[in-house]
């Protein structure tokens, strides 16, 4: 997440009466339809009406203070689903219980965010290729969800741009109405977002600069990754909905009021770069109204979650979602520490000297010396004290939990000349370029130890600092960042998650203030990382393929970008993960995205929406909770219900064991009208693939055609593996690759 701070807030969002403890807790109210419960005279009854009629009208509930405390509605929620938010007490939602019509009732989460160079790096040129063909996103609109947005910033300039299209109904509030323009369209905020679209975290303005930024000459961090800054879809309009406080919570009933307002905007894209812990879709606020979202045509990219490298971390996994994990592109901030025996090791930092200083200072060991062995090793604010530090590169491990720039203010504050940021064994080879308030690196856990050996080794430890700047080519780009989370779903293991990996690792992007110390320097950009980076990457590209091909689908849009995604790195070799290993398919999924291939993709895997139905059943929920998600009535026992795998996906995710599965697919032909397609398949290890025909024979667009895949198991294995391979159709023109990951289990 950059140096971002995010708290995991674990207690409910409640507003509390001065000196009063109050009982009222914030739930997410699920009812019935009211065609469905109430008499075809009361039908003329508003939506919110029949939801109020839900609200105690009396209570025998009593504050701490003796105060009786009412039951209020906060949102009255039409589109992502049938009910609305409340400020109840325990006793209030167990009366509400009591009433016809009521399905459920649950606190609401507490959400975190998941948080210039990035365009050329995906292959995006002004006046060819793919930025020629959509016209840079021209006409599309991206909402994004998150911390609001500086408006003044030049990233949001509207000069060259078109006004928004007719059927755009979004609005500007509170003091943006004189803020919006062509680019910058809409601004709505929410209870969290304390009255004002404005971003006083910067995160917000950070993922709406990447998804559609204007050109901006110039930008850079402290002299670093200078260039001209631009969104990935720079003539798409943005309509902001702040969601987030300033701290990094954001509320699940605030994102559903916001993703509902944002379905009667008129939004084309949804760019969610925030989310929480995985829970079955019926309980996933971000699921379902993403679910209501998809149903009108709206594209969604969220981000996957920043819990990686451990497994079954993926957030955000719904089917009708794009899941963005991250990973790092070929732009390094370089800096290297070199050690009084001549070892030298690279790291990474946006911190940039007014002049080139090579001099050898003493080495400190925060986590050695300190006598606080909590807080000391981390080097976290207020726990330096020893006058000893003074003069001194001080060593600290990286903590997810503290702003790496905190950690160097607290260095610097105890009177350290530099800091040598130590990455945990588990973040491999990801290192963050942070914006530091002295001299400092991040450097490989292993580096890290070497560093630590010859400390111990030595009776006058002494290293320097230097800056070399930016440095592009690195051929081992991309590489999947050690945070991004991994599969495989735990919501829905049928479904092969993340969808997609983009660059999430040290991105340039708009930003409200300066962090640049150099007072003389209108610098307003920062370098932070995160799958809150990679996700509006993808809304962007999702932007200019909607403008290239109006009449494509949502799922259209997420087939082509995932049959056609770089699969090797710049060196030509496998995509490698924060190990320099071969990165799996559940850090990757389908692979990095290209965005020129994608919109070419020759044939699409187009999931047909009412599809959901027999798939949602097929994740045996009963019909109370399948209607959740759907907002009617429905009886799972009249659908013919269809395993996850059956679901038409790009990807394939398996559970294989003694008995062969068979799935079908069907594809689309946005290609060559007569074109011919062969099947190549390179078998999971110890699984044996086949595809029913093994060729496609096409002669219009827009035909359809269907194979069938069939998996067996050739070995018998002791424990649970996973094993991977993919599936190919190739023409003379066109390659369309389906990733397949096989758990096959024991005998």
């Amino acid at each position: 997440m950059g140096i971002l701070k995010i708290l995991l807030i674990f207690i409910l969002c409640s507003f509390l009466k001065p000196s009063i403890q109050s009982d009222l807790e914030t739930y997410i109210v699920h009812v019935e339809s009211p065609e469905n419960q109430i008499s075809s005279q009361s039908l003329l009854m508003d939506l919110e009406s029949y939801y109020l009629s839900f609200l105690p009208k009396s209570t025998s509930a009593i504050s701490s203070s003796g105060d009786e405390e009412a039951a209020s509605m906060i949102y009255s929620y039409h589109n992502v689903m049938k009910g609305f938010a409340a400020r109840l007490t325990a006793a209030q939602v167990k009366e509400m219980e009591k009433k016809h019509g009521f399905v459920s009732a649950q606190k609401q989460r507490i959400l975190s965010l998941h948080t210039t160079h990035t365009p050329r790096f995906l292959g995006l040129q002004q006046n060819m290729g793919l930025w020629k063909d959509s016209n840079f996103g021209k006409g599309v609109i991206i909402g994004v969800l998150d911390t609001g947005i500086l408006p003044d910033h030049p990233s949001f300039s509207d000069v060259g741009m078109p006004p928004p299209p007719a059927k755009w109904k979004g609005v500007c509030e509170s003091n943006f109405t004189t803020k919006c323009n062509k680019k910058l369209i809409g601004a709505r905020s929410y209870q969290l977002g304390s009255g004002s679209p404005i971003d006083d975290n910067g995160h917000g303005t950070h993922t709406a600069g990447t998804a559609a930024g204007a050109f901006v000459k110039g930008a850079n961090v402290f002299g670093n990754a200078n260039g001209t800054a631009v969104g990935v879809a720079p003539l798409a309009h943005i309509a902001v909905y702040k969601v987030c406080s300033s701290d990094g919570g954001c509320s699940e009933s605030d994102i559903l009021a916001a993703m509902d307002a944002a379905i009667d905007d008129g939004v084309d894209i949804l760019s969610i770069s925030l989310g929480g812990s995985t829970k079955p879709f019926h309980d996933d606020g971000i699921a379902l109204g993403t679910y209501s979202a998809a149903e009108r045509g709206i594209f969604v990219s969220a981000a996957a979650g920043n819990s990686g490298p451990s497994l079954g971390t993926v957030a955000n996994e719904a089917p009708w979602i794009l899941t963005v994990g991250a990973s790092t592109h070929d732009r390094k901030l370089k800096a290297a520490v070199k050690l009084g025996n001549s070892e030298e090791f690279e790291g990474e930092s946006a911190y940039h000297p007014k002049t080139s200083n090579s001099t050898f200072f003493a080495l400190y060991d925060a986590g050695k010396n300190e006598s606080d062995q909590f807080g000391a090793p981390f080097c976290s604010p207020g726990s330096l004290s020893d006058p000893a530090i003074k003069g001194k590169i001080v060593l600290c491990l990286r903590s997810r939990s503290l702003l790496k720039v905190d950690q160097g203010q607290s260095v610097k504050d105890a009177g350290g000349v530099g800091m040598i940021l130590i990455n945990e064994q588990e973040e491999g080879v990801t290192k963050s370029a942070e914006a530091h308030v002295l001299p400092a690196l991040d450097v490989s856990n292993a580096d890290g130890e070497k560093i630590l050996a010859y400390m111990n080794s030595s009776s006058n430890p002494v290293a320097s600092i230097t800056f070399h700047g930016t440095v592009i080519g690195d051929k081992n780009a991309p590489i999947v960042a050690s945070f991004s989370s991994r599969g495989p779903s735990v919501a829905s293991p049928g479904i092969l998650k993340p969808d997609i990996i983009g660059p999430g690792v040290n991105v340039l992007a708009a930003w409200p203030t300066s962090v640049d110390d150099n007072k003389n320097t209108k610098s307003t950009f920062n370098i932070i990382s995160g799958t809150s980076m990679s996700c509006p990457h993808l809304s962007g590209v999702a932007a200019l393929l909607k403008s290239a091909h109006p009449d494509w689908s949502a799922a259209a849009i997420k087939s082509a970008i995932m049959t056609t995604a770089d699969t090797l790195n710049l060196a030509n070799s496998p995509i490698l993960d924060e190990r320099l290993i071969s990165a799996d398919l559940f850090a990757i999924g389908a692979g990095h995205v290209n965005p020129s291939r994608a919109s070419d993709p020759g044939l699409i895997y187009d999931t047909p929406f009412e599809d959901y139905v027999p798939y949602l059943c097929g994740l045996n929920y009963t019909n109370r909770e399948v209607g959740k998600v759907l907002q009617r009535k429905v009886n799972c026992s009249e659908v013919k219900s269809i395993p996850e795998e059956q679901l038409n996906y790009p990807s394939f995710s398996i559970r294989l064991g003694s008995t062969p599965q068979t799935y079908t697919r069907t594809v689309t032909n946005v290609g060559d009208a007569k074109s011919s397609y062969m099947v190549e398949i390179v078998s999971p290890k110890g699984v044996v693939v086949k595809v029913e025909p093994s060729a496609l024979n096409f002669s219009t667009l827009n035909q359809k055609l269907t194979y069938q895949a069939t998996f067996s198991k050739t070995t018998n294995v002791s424990t649970t593996i996973d094993v991977e391979g993919f599936l190919k159709w190739n023409s003379n023109r066109h390659s369309v690759r389906s990733p397949i990951a096989v758990r096959v289990s024991a005998e």
